[in-house]
């Protein structure tokens, strides 16, 4: 029997295309029609038998985001942010999945600790997630026996303690003797302190993409592909954060002619902002990977456009602006984005730098693929109906005051966007709308927390195997 049949009447459906070609999708004016949770028929009639009809007014309709890097700090960090607040940023964005990174406290680097995140998760997110295990250069033996789970993410520099994972013979152990896919946070820690070490002991905020400056970028993501090449491990490079790192991804990618072990993302803060904003935004802007210059802003929209960069996600990791505020060194390295990264995607829809099917490509069909997540990303017959309903006509300002995150602020404060999602479906239950936020539906994360996790099957390949789209969890 099928339940909760919703007709969403006369909306721009974004359609997939080749999946190995961001450009090369669909927009059609469609009836989708959906229940008992997934899409039943993108091409419905309009007098199809259901319990209730969406008027989409003629509004577009997308598959909803999927964030693959985000830090959402429970446990351990809430005074930051936490599952609660992070998921109502996430549906409030158009995000209806998110993989969340495993530096919380403590760390997530056993099978067991992932398990706990994810019982948090069960009962308090208000949207899908999945969590991956880290990395250090003693549990090699935890992550081959872990499945069922996005990937393994290694920090090759950038962190401290057990998280940083720079010595060659550990490296080498991961990459072969695990099965999980692997994403990695690449800046050379060698670069890094030789560059703080010649800067000197006065530095200030714009010294901050010296010391991570493109080299040590470029160096850690060689090093990670020629790991990922010579042991046929699949690989993300995660924010990828300067024009150079886009020639050994590309050289990858020609070279296994579209059966490569590597992929790439991309994060808004990276395309938007350069070193030149330090003066306007301070520490906001300040991350790790480094915001670098206008010249690889370009770059990096170049590499989207000629799918040498398969994925945008955010790196959401907020810090309180107390934290921020602290003089540099002593800032944090972080900023939110997550309910706010589409709707920076839409406003270049509108002006005509991208197209929707890009957006729906580099934003849900392609991290769904990365990581295997069955049954997301697109909007096909047996999907998951996770829907996005965006108003391309909307236009409004990000406001700190009015941001969701439990940190409350924004680097793109003061922004006027036009194309805003204005409501978010998790399997085919209205989440959110504009109109009346979280919990349409009438109720709350305590009475019904919406979230779940997906299955994450990797034995279909990952992106370059399943053009087609990633399929569902019945095959």
């Amino acid at each position: 029997m099928i339940r909760n049949r919703i007709l969403f009447r006369g909306a721009d459906v974004v359609l997939p295309g080749d999946g190995l070609r961001s450009a090369l999708g669909s927009v059609a004016t469609r009836n989708v029609l959906v229940g008992n949770g997934v899409i039943l028929n993108v091409d419905a009639s309009e007098h199809e038998a259901c319990d209730r009809v969406v008027d989409t007014q003629g509004r577009t309709l997308l598959p909803g985001i999927i964030d693959d890097q985000v830090h959402f700090r429970e446990p351990g960090l809430t005074h930051k942010e936490d599952l609660h607040h992070a998921s109502m940023a996430c549906a409030s964005g158009g995000v209806t999945c998110y993989l969340e990174m495993p530096n919380t406290i403590p760390n997530a680097i056993s099978r067991q600790a992932v398990g706990d995140k994810e019982a948090i998760a069960k009962a308090k997110s208000h949207v899908d997630f999945g969590f991956y295990i880290g990395a250090t250069p003693d549990n090699v033996d935890e992550l081959a026996a872990a499945s069922n789970l996005p990937g393994i993410k290694i920090f090759i520099g950038s962190s401290t303690g057990d998280l940083l994972v720079d010595q060659q013979d550990a490296l080498e152990r991961i990459f072969a003797e695990t099965k999980l896919p692997i994403c990695a946070h690449c800046e050379d820690e060698t670069t890094v302190r030789s560059n703080r070490q010649r800067i000197g002991p006065d530095v200030m905020l714009r010294d901050h993409s010296r010391i991570r400056d493109a080299s040590a970028a470029m160096i850690a993501t060689q090093r990670a592909i020629d790991l990922a090449n010579r042991h046929q491990h699949r690989f993300h490079v995660l924010h990828v954060s300067t024009a150079a790192e886009l020639k050994p991804i590309a050289e990858a990618i020609r070279a296994a002619d579209h059966t490569s072990m590597i992929t790439a993302e991309v994060c808004p803060h990276h395309l938007w902002f350069h070193v030149e904003d330090y003066d306007r935004l301070g520490s906001r802007i300040q991350m790790n990977p480094s915001i670098k210059t206008a010249a690889d802003n370009a770059g990096l929209w170049k590499g989207l456009h000629d799918d040498t960069i398969q994925v945008i996600a955010t790196d959401h990791a907020p810090h309180t602006l107390d934290e921020k505020s602290q003089p540099y060194p002593q800032s944090p390295s972080g900023l939110p984005a997550v309910e706010n990264s589409l709707a920076l995607l839409l406003d270049r829809v509108v002006a005509g730098d991208v197209t929707l099917p890009q957006v729906a490509h580099w934003m849900a069909d392609a991290p769904a693929r990365v990581w295997g997540i069955t049954g997301k990303g697109r909007i096909a017959e047996g999907y998951d109906a996770d829907l996005v309903l965006v108003d391309l006509k909307q236009t409004r300002t990000i406001r700190d005051s009015e941001q969701v995150t439990k940190s409350r602020w924004s680097p793109w404060h003061g922004t006027s966007l036009t194309g805003w999602p204005i409501e978010t479906y998790l399997r085919g239950d209205l989440i959110w709308s504009a109109e009346r936020g979280l919990g349409a539906s009438g109720m709350t994360h305590v009475d019904r927390p919406a979230g779940r996790k997906p299955s994450f099957d990797h034995s279909r390949g990952g992106f370059w195997l399943t053009a087609d789209g990633i399929g569902c969890a019945d095959g």
